[in-house]
Formats: C-alpha cells, sequence, structure tokens
C-alpha cells in the first residue's frame, strides 16, 4: 500500500489565502471575467418602465362526469345446436264415405256364359280360364306397381279396346272380369263405356238401367248407386246407361275425373274394367285412355292389320302403358297349350 505520509503536499503560493476551495483559488489565478459578455449600456433618458407581472390564472379543469353506471347485461346462455326444422306434416286428406255398392245381387245365367264360350265361375279349370288367369296376374302386378309410384286410382283402372270391332274386346273384357272376381283379396268393376252399342248388360244376361253416362250428365246422381250386383262373388257391372251424340264431350268434362274417383273410393282392392268402343270406330276410346292406368289392345291375329294397329296405338297414347294380347291365335310359338295338366290322367 501507499503511505499517504510520503505524498509531496503542494505548497501553497503567496497569493493564496489558507482555506479556499479549488474553484476560489482557480478564479485567483484565472479570469473567469474576460469569457462573460460586456453589460449593455442603459440609457438616462429612456428609464426602464417595470410592469407587474399578470398573475397567471390556473386553467379551470373541465368538470368530469360522474360516473354512470352501465346497464347489466343478463347472462348469456350458451348457443345449443340449432334444431332442423320439423318436416312439415302431410296435409289430411279430405274425407269420403267409401262407395259401397248396395244394389241388388243379380243372377247370371251361367249356361249363358257356356254358350258364348266364355268363363264359368265355379265350373272345371279348362285351356281358357289358364290363359287368362296368366293374363290377369300381369296386369293386377302392374296395377300393384302403379300403385307404389302413387299413381293414384289410375292404378285400379284398366282400359281394354280395339282398332275396329270384331276383334274380340267385349269377350276379353267378360272373361278378364270373371278370372280377377274369382281372386280371394279383390273384386272386380266391369264398366260398359261402349256406350253406342253396349253389349255386358246382354252377355251377362243382366236387366238394363241408369249407369255410367247418367252420372255423368246428371250431377244429383251418385254413380254408385248405379252399380248392378251380381250372384258372382266379387264381380260387380255399371251399364253403360243413356244414349247421347255428346259421349265424347261428357267424358271430357272435368265431372268425368269426379265421377270415375268415386267407383274406387275407399276401395283400394278394387279393379275397374272398361270395355271401350273401337279406337278407330269412336272417340270415347280416346278419353278414356286419359283416366286409366293401364290399356289393353286386343289384336286378332286373322284380322286386326298392322296399320290399323298403330293408328289405335297412338290414339290411346294418353295412357302410360299400352300393352297388347294377341286373340284367335291358332298356334302357339312355344307348343304350349294351357290346362291340359288338369286333365292329365298318365
Amino acid at each position: 500500500m501507499t503511505d499517504h505520509r510520503k505524498i509531496p503536499v503542494p505548497r501553497q503560493g503567496d497569493n493564496e489565502t489558507p482555506g479556499e476551495s479549488l474553484f476560489e483559488r482557480a478564479a485567483g489565478r484565472f479570469d473567469f471575467s474576460s469569457f462573460a459578455s460586456p453589460p449593455i449600456p442603459v440609457s438616462a433618458e429612456a428609464p426602464v418602465r417595470r410592469v407587474p407581472a399578470k398573475p397567471v390564472e390556473a386553467p379551470v379543469a373541465a368538470p368530469i362526469p360522474a360516473p354512470v353506471a352501465a346497464p347489466i347485461a343478463p347472462p348469456v346462455a350458451e348457443a345449443a345446436a340449432p334444431t332442423p326444422p320439423a318436416a312439415p306434416e302431410p296435409a289430411a286428406e279430405p274425407f269420403f264415405s267409401p262407395a259401397v255398392f248396395s244394389g241388388e245381387h243379380l243372377p247370371v245365367d251361367r249356361e249363358h256364359l257356356r254358350g258364348q264360350g266364355l268363363i264359368v265361375p265355379e265350373g272345371t279349370v279348362t285351356e281358357l280360364l289358364e290363359e287368362f288367369r296368366i293374363v290377369k296376374r300381369q296386369l293386377l302386378l302392374q296395377s300393384a306397381d302403379l300403385r307404389r309410384q302413387k299413381a293414384g286410382p289410375m292404378a285400379q283402372r284398366i282400359l281394354i279396346g280395339s282398332p275396329h270391332s270384331g276383334e274380340g274386346k267385349t269377350y276379353c273384357a267378360l272373361n278378364l272380369a270373371l278370372s280377377i272376381a274369382a281372386e280371394k283379396e279383390s273384386e272386380v268393376l266391369l264398366v260398359d263405356a261402349d256406350f253406342a252399342k253396349p253389349s255386358i248388360l246382354s252377355a251377362l244376361g243382366l236387366p238394363g238401367g241408369p249407369g255410367l253416362m247418367d252420372a255423368l250428365m246428371d250431377e244429383t246422381i251418385d254413380v254408385a248407386d248405379c252399380v248392378l250386383g251380381t250372384d258372382i262373388p266379387g264381380l260387380w257391372v255399371l251399364p253403360a246407361g243413356d244414349t247421347t251424340s255428346a259421349d265424347s264431350e261428357y267424358l271430357s268434362s272435368s265431372r268425368t275425373g269426379r265421377v270415375l274417383d268415386r267407383l274406387t273410393q275407399g276401395a283400394p282392392h278394387r279393379v275397374v274394367i272398361f270395355d271401350s268402343p273401337p279406337a278407330l270406330a269412336a272417340s270415347p276410346a280416346a278419353e278414356l285412355a286419359k283416366y286409366v292406368g293401364q290399356t289393353v289392345v286386343i289384336v286378332r291375329a286373322d284380322k286386326t292389320g298392322r296399320g290399323a294397329l298403330d293408328d289405335a296405338i297412338s290414339l290411346l297414347g294418353a295412357c302410360p302403358n299400352v300393352q297388347l294380347l294377341l286373340n284367335a291365335a291358332q298356334f302357339s310359338p312355344s307348343g304350349r297349350r294351357f290346362g291340359t295338366y288338369y286333365g292329365y290322367k298318365g
């Protein structure tokens, strides 16, 4: 370590006053006044006027508004998952009383049916019966398919027609109705729609009476009251009714749809078969085709020409399903003969 006692003490000058600070000794040795600017001379003629200082007003602070209490928002519940909109309820269908046929059950002459070559109820199984069993099964399957497609009452209606007269349309309509009547879960209504030449009643041996055309002409007539019952279980008949030269105009009116809907109202297992006039001979066939789900055009093997068949199909094109039924064929391409199995003894 350094011995402070050996550090030489600076020598004091003659003009240094003991006890002066370093700043005072420096001021004495150096002339600091030489660095200052010279004083500004003051004229004696213009005495300096001293203006008393104006007191500075302190700025007045704006009043602070009192705090306003903010409205307290209600507690927000957690947002729930959006509820999907409920499916609209289907409109209730208007209620209509079912079309119950209460007409008298008239007897059908079985011998008269046999004499015309028609199917005889409660009779033996014949080739003719088997043929129409196959035909009706195809039509009933198509009717069920139309119901699944929501075709409405049209699914229960079948039109039987032909290009010309004499080709077997009434014969096929009668046999088809007799075959469907044998079904355990169905019933059939056979409508004579050949207004110019009705023949259904005479073929069955039934008396005449008001029918479809009467219900179309008179709004006070309930078509269900015109239906005739028979002693054949499941078979009902609607006559053609009054004869008029305006049958096509009545069929094209808006009332036709309501009258035909009445025939199957409240009866989903009822099949309606229309025996229509020839398509190339009378216009009602084309009008009726608008209201049915199926049309069967009868083609006579030895009579119907290709041109007439094409024209008839074109006129009946309002129906979405047109099928052909070959009548009076003398041969089978496959050699198959219906009805022989039940008479087989070997």
